[in-house]
Order: C-alpha cells, then sequence, then structure tokens
C-alpha cells in the first residue's frame, strides 16, 4: 500500500488499467486540483467483476504500463487488492476506512462509471463510505447524470463551485467535474491493436 499519513486528502482511482493511457493521467490531475488533494493513488484491480477477465494481461504488466503513463510524484500506482484479496470495490474501500480512518479518501470515476454504477456490488454502500468525484468523459455526460445511481444521490450532489471541500464531507456527498473530453479510451486502444492494418475500429469510451 502507497504510503499515507493522517489527514491527507487521497484520491482512490479503480479500474483494470488495460492499458493505462493519458486520459487517465489526465482525469487525476484534474480531480487532483479541483478537489485539493494530496495524492491520487492507481488501484490496478486483478479483474472487472462486471467484464470478461480471460484476456487480461497480468497484473504486474498493467502496474508497469501503468506507472510509465502516470509520470508524476503524486500519483501512486497500486495493485494492492490483490495482496489483501478483495474482489468488489466496496470490499477495498471498507477496508481503507477501518484501517485508515483519519485519510479523507475520495473515490473517483469517469462519468462512464457513474453511468453503470448501479450495478456494482453495494454500490449504495460505497456512497455512504467516501465521497466521489465524477469526472466527465466525452459522450457520456448525459447519460452519467440520468443514471440510475446519479438519481438516486442526487439530492447529495455539491455545485462543482465547490469541489475543493468534498473530501471534508460526510459522505454522502459527490461532485460533478468538467473540463476532461479526451476520446482516448482503453477499450479503444484493445480495438485498434487488435484491428487489421487499414481499418478503423472505432473507439469505446469507457476509462478502464
Amino acid at each position: 500500500m502507497p504510503w499515507v499519513t493522517d489527514g491527507l486528502r487521497v484520491g482512490l482511482f479503480g479500474g483494470s488499467f488495460n492499458p493505462a493511457h493519458g486520459a487517465h493521467r489526465a482525469a487525476s490531475l484534474i480531480a487532483m486540483r479541483r478537489l485539493g488533494l494530496d495524492r491520487v493513488w492507481w488501484l490496478v484491480t486483478p479483474g472487472n467483476p462486471l467484464k470478461d477477465n480471460r484476456a487480461l494481461p497480468p497484473l504486474e504488466e498493467r502496474i508497469a504500463i501503468a506507472r510509465r503513463v502516470a509520470r508524476h510524484p503524486r500519483i501512486d500506482v497500486t495493485g494492492f487488492e490483490a495482496a489483501l484479496g478483495t474482489r468488489y470495490s466496496y470490499e477495498t474501500v471498507a477496508w481503507l476506512r477501518r484501517r485508515l480512518p483519519t485519510v479523507r479518501f475520495v473515490w473517483i470515476m469517469g462519468a462512464d462509471n457513474l453511468a453503470h454504477f448501479d450495478r456494482w456490488q453495494r454500490w449504495r454502500a460505497i456512497a455512504d463510505l467516501v465521497p466521489l468525484a465524477v469526472v466527465d468523459r466525452m459522450g457520456n455526460s448525459l447519460a452519467a447524470t440520468a443514471s440510475p445511481a446519479a438519481q438516486a444521490l442526487a439530492r447529495y450532489r455539491i455545485d462543482e463551485s465547490d469541489a475543493r471541500v468534498l473530501a471534508d464531507l460526510a459522505p454522502p456527498a459527490w461532485v460533478f467535474l468538467h473540463g476532461l473530453k479526451s476520446p482516448v479510451s482503453s477499450t479503444g486502444i484493445r480495438a485498434a491493436r487488435a484491428a487489421p492494418a487499414g481499418t478503423n475500429p472505432g473507439g469505446g469510451q469507457h476509462t478502464s
């Protein structure tokens, strides 16, 4: 687990990072700046329970690529969930809150993930454990803010101008951060790699 101390503001950015890319880094920097975070942890997961992981590259390979992409002294890339044995984000967040109760964690996700957040294991419990920061993604804003999870949590959404206080708020609390409109996605990168030369496979919008 990365170094941390009492009172730090730490963003948790989970995903398979298959592969990590510039939009992951840009989203992290936006969250760091707008939320006043001290650090952002990239939680490279052993596998996404909502996806087919049979073709997923080894964890060590994905971590190595993520570290090359991150290139920032305040972004920590870690695969400690594998050592914990946690399968779901809720389990990881609950463990961190028990282990580090004085650290002010914020869960960071792309708007594409908010669009199907209601499918996550114990998603309401995640929202009750840590504030959420949703970073805009190209083509996902309307679907995300109209999603079942966004509607269920609507009364806990704070204005974007108040984003800097998010880490200090008792959950549930969340903010939608505009500004990142990169079309780059892990899905699109994988499709481009798999496509025959001279074809245009298009790009998905999923961040990880």
